[in-house]
This record gives structure tokens, C-alpha cells and sequence, in this order.
């Protein structure tokens, strides 16, 4: 749905110049100009209703629409005060953007239910559009490192970027929740223990692509060493090679594998 449209009202055409003209003779007045203060009000008001519209994009993400009418009032002050017909650009190309973006800082800087540093709040915003932009170009998921390149952060950053994200919005413990069999519970009850396999998870994911890139030769040793459990000498014997030769390769591969984890 669009913003209102002048055929809603017959007359709206002549007051959206008029609200026009009133911007070029702002931007046009001294700041301590008589006549500013009066002007400045009069364009802020006729385009209330524009940034209202704005506002209601954003109606579902839990916040009252008054809270968001208000902040997107702020951004509307500050596309008049800063608008310059120099800009070859209409007031409203100008003022959408202004006007969003003071209404994502909102969310940004008040909605998260535990304090997250700034930047740990852009990292977890970026990351799913980072995610999905890396899969569509790598066809593949992407690792640790690769997000960390995209976004211009560190392994570490995005590990506490993914962390920060869980706590976004949290819930008491004490919660009462209802059960399958219509006893009731408590949601601190109901957590469970920390599964170990979990530490795994990215160590993983970081080591697919790595593996992906190997030899066949050093694919093949490292499955029969770690996936089907045999000894280097049952190995050196398959391949025609001694015990001593698999022991060096198998160093030089998860040597090359660690480098590449830690890099």
C-alpha cells in the first residue's frame, strides 16, 4: 500500500506546491531569520502525514505507533532543516531515507532487552543479509572467516555478533508455559543442558569448504584414518606406501588444515 494519494483529497495537489514553494524559501531564509520559525512549522506540518505513513511500514515489530509517529517526526525535522533544492532531488526521495533511518536507529538503540555494544547491534543486523548474499555467490554456506571478510569484522566479532543476536528480546524464566500432556511448567524448568556437539558446530562448518579443497589423495587418507579407524600401516600398505610416508602426510595435512582454520 502506498502513501496517501492525492486524489484523496481534490485540493492536496496545490497544498503539496505550496508546501514545496515553502521549502525553497526556507532553505533560502537566514537561520535567525523572522519569518523561519512560522515557515519551518507550516512544511513540517503538511508533511506529518508522509512521515505517519513511513511509520506504519514499521507497525509490526512490537512498538506502539505513537512511539514510532514520534520518532519518525524526528527524521521528518531533520530532512527540513537540512533539505537543499541545490540537491536536484525531490524533498521525499530526500526524506524517506532520513525518515526510515531514524526509525531503524530507534529500534536499534532501544529495543534490545540486554545492553549490546553498537557495533555488536550493525554485526547482528548485517549477518543474515551477509549470509545470504555469500550463499547465492559461494553456493555454499559460507564459513566464520568468509562472513568475517564480508562484513569487515574479525572471527571473534561475528562469534559475539551471533551471541548478541540471542538477546534481543528475552523472556523470564518464570514464564508459565503449558506441556504437551496439560501439566503446567515453568520455562526455566523446561531448559535443557548444554549439548557438548554444539562447540563443534562451527568447527565443522568452518572445515567443510577446507576439505572440499583437498587432493584426493589426502581426502582418501583422511577417511580411512578418522572415518573408517585405520592405522597409518594398514593405510601405507592400501596406498603402496610405508607407515613413515602416511605419518608425514597426515602432519602436513592437518597442519595445512589447522592454518587455514586459525587464518
Amino acid at each position: 500500500m502506498g502513501p496517501p494519494e492525492s486524489a484523496d483529497r481534490p485540493d492536496r495537489g496545490r497544498e503539496r506546491a505550496a508546501a514545496l514553494d515553502g521549502l525553497r524559501r526556507l532553505a533560502a531564509l537566514e537561520r535567525d531569520h523572522p519569518e523561519r520559525s512560522a515557515l519551518r512549522e507550516y512544511v513540517i506540518g503538511e508533511y506529518m502525514s508522509y512521515a505517519r505513513y513511513i511509520a506504519g511500514r514499521f507497525q509490526h515489530r512490537g512498538e506502539s505507533p505513537e512511539d514510532l509517529e514520534q520518532v519518525a517526526y524526528v527524521g521528518l525535522v531533520k530532512a527540513v532543516d537540512n533539505y537543499d533544492p541545490a540537491y536536484r532531488t525531490s524533498f521525499l526521495t530526500y526524506a524517506t531515507p532520513m525518515i526510515a533511518g531514524e526509525i531503524k536507529r530507534h529500534f536499534r538503540d532501544t529495543t534490545w532487552d540486554v545492553h549490546v555494544p553498537r557495533r555488536l547491534q550493525e554485526l547482528s543486523a548485517a549477518l543474515r543479509p551477509a549470509e545470504e548474499h555469500l550463499n547465492q555467490t559461494l553456493g555454499r554456506d559460507p564459513t566464520m572467516t568468509e562472513l568475517a571478510e564480508h562484513l569487515e569484522a574479525t572471527p571473534e566479532e561475528i562469534v559475539d555478533a551471533l551471541e548478541a543476536a540471542a538477546v534481543y528480546s528475552t523472556a523470564s524464566l518464570d514464564v508459565p508455559v503449558t506441556q504437551s500432556d496439560g501439566e503446567g511448567a515453568t520455562l526455566g524448568e523446561l531448559l535443557g543442558a548444554d549439548d557438548p556437539a554444539f562447540g563443534m558446530v562451527v568447527d565443522r562448518e568452518t572445515l567443510k569448504p577446507l576439505l572440499a579443497d583437498l587432493g584426493e589423495r589426502d581426502k582418501r587418507i583422511l577417511l580411512m584414518r578418522f572415518f573408517r579407524g585405520m592405522s597409518q600401516a594398514d593405510i601405507g600398505d592400501e596406498l603402496g606406501v610405508s607407515q613413515m610416508q602416511i605419518s608425514r602426510l597426515l602432519t602436513q595435512i592437518l597442519g595445512r588444515l589447522r592454518e587455514a582454520v586459525e587464518r
